[in-house]
């Protein structure tokens, strides 16, 4: 039998990626498309202008199909991953009513305000990019979280509950039908055909929010492992059995399996964009020297910051570079600059402090839970970072481990595909086919000493310690109008 073929979308906050892989899980061909820079009205408000989510997924998708030679007819489906916490308004004929509010933007997880004669219905992201595609009002169950939607995270449908469904003030007939991860949703229409050049009549598979989605293609299926996404948004998770429904120091998410949980552990926000926002302040002179000896950017600075020694010689990064909405004064903080410290030690500060905060995160979550796993499974670009990794390895004192897929969520909503398609009797043997590791980093245990005692030292305590300086800051600092509106 010759190959299946099975397409992987991975709809993100910076950009959407379309990939084609061979029910091995290898990569046939792959595109992606860059989303505009986000719009900002107010402190607060962070929308996608435009149509951009559906716009890039149609020239993303166009270019993925013409550098496709294979037969269309093997095309199995397509898995559909989008961002998750999003919230979409719709219009009756299931365009856009209003702009797509981010996951950043406080109004996503306010109560509906059913005053707007023009929306028909609200949902994820991924409903709106499956209406799109199929024409149908259908969405996946696993992206439709519990403080935004009237989700049964038990049942994972629509609760049944009057008093809990009616405290979010959504009218049912506002929300869409709920469908199981590995489902089919629906059929791509012959406009949605012309518009991508995706193949007409091929299955719109559901997959589930976006990190789940990206843990299931990194081959998180066992609570012997840890899972690192490094996104716009970083976060960790570890398997789940049950839900959880008022944990202390983690959350319960759905996973892209059905029946299944995963747990989570406070993030970073606009986490890699702290990498992103230290190479653009280097300069055109650095990037063009970088470039001119065969290195990208970041590989330069990681050849500058692998000379520097774990804990970069006292200088602490705390990476809070996006204030929430509701405590405008956080700031992200570099403390304990001296002559010694150079580019490099910037650089590896801020990984330092990624891995770091997200450590104590971790350990909060696992230590509740009550297991140990004894690696970490890290997905996303920052993994490429050989520097990144040893890091991480380091800090946290248990291997990690990267596969070949670093982008898992294209990956793992093929291998949604491959389920609903009955290429693979199920989720389990799909990953095991489909997910291939490509090596790992061991912990070096002089290094990891250097962390533990950094960490527990004062590293773990930096955010409390710099919080009241931080207020008086930001209230000596805003503007006239800004102290009104906070009075």
């Amino acid at each position: 039998m010759g190959d299946k073929y099975l397409i992987g979308v991975d709809s993100g906050s910076q950009s959407t990626k379309v990939v084609i892989f061979n029910q091995r899980g290898d990569i046939i061909c792959s595109a992606s498309e860059k989303l505009k820079e986000m719009m900002s009205t107010k402190p607060g408000y962070v929308e996608h202008p435009d149509d951009d989510l559906w716009d890039s997924l149609k020239i993303a998708s166009q270019k993925v199909m013409k550098e496709f030679k294979g037969d269309p007819k093997d095309i199995m489906g397509l898995g559909l991953c989008s961002i998750r916490c999003c919230r979409v308004f719709m219009k009756k004929d299931g365009t856009l009513a209003q702009p797509v509010m981010s996951w950043m933007d406080i109004r996503s997880y306010e109560k509906f305000q059913d005053d707007n004669p023009e929306i028909s219905y609200t949902c994820p992201t991924s409903g709106y990019l499956t209406h799109r595609l199929t024409g149908e009002f259908k969405d996946t169950a696993a992206n439709a979280f519990q403080w935004q939607f009237p989700v049964d995270m038990d049942t994972w449908d629509w609760s049944a509950d009057e008093e809990y469904f009616n405290s979010f003030n959504i009218p049912k007939e506002k929300l869409l039908d709920l469908r199981m991860p590995g489902t089919v949703l629906g059929y791509v229409t012959e406009e949605a055909a012309g518009e991508t050049g995706l193949p007409s009549g091929i299955p719109v598979v559901a997959t589930a929010n976006d990190k789940a989605v990206e843990a299931l293609g990194s081959g998180l299926l066992k609570t012997d492992a840890g899972f690192i996404s490094l996104g716009t948004y970083i976060a960790s998770m570890v398997c789940g059995s049950k839900n959880e429904a008022s944990p202390a120091n983690f959350w319960t998410n759905l996973s892209c399996i059905p029946n299944r949980y995963l747990y989570e552990s406070n993030g970073i926000r606009r986490g890699m964009w702290h990498i992103s926002w230290y190479k653009s302040i280097i300069g055109e002179e650095y990037a063009a020297k970088a470039k001119s000896e065969g290195y990208s950017v970041e590989e330069y600075l990681a050849k500058e910051a692998v000379n520097a020694p774990a804990g970069s010689d006292g200088l602490l990064t705390i990476p809070d570079w996006l204030a929430p909405a509701s405590q405008l004064h956080r700031k992200g903080v570099m403390i304990g600059f001296d002559e010694r410290h150079t580019r490099g030690h910037i650089y590896r500060s801020i990984l330092e402090g990624i891995a770091l905060t997200l450590k104590n995160h971790y350990d909060a979550m696992i230590n509740e839970i009550g297991i140990k796993p004894d690696k970490i499974i890290i997905s996303g670009g920052g993994s490429n970072s050989d520097l990144f990794m040893q890091i991480f390895a380091d800090a946290y004192g248990v291997k990690t481990v990267r596969n070949e897929m670093n982008g898992a969520a294209a990956l793992g909503a093929a291998i949604c595909v491959a389920v609903a398609a009955g290429l693979y009797g199920g989720f389990d043997e799909a990953v095991q086919q489909m997910v291939k590791q490509k090596d790992e980093f061991i912990p070096n245990e002089e290094n990891h000493e250097v962390y533990s005692r950094i960490n527990t030292g004062v590293y773990r305590e930096l955010p409390n310690l710099m919080e009241e300086t931080l207020k008086t800051i930001y209230k000596a600092t805003m503007k006239q109008d800004e102290q009104s509106h906070s009075q």
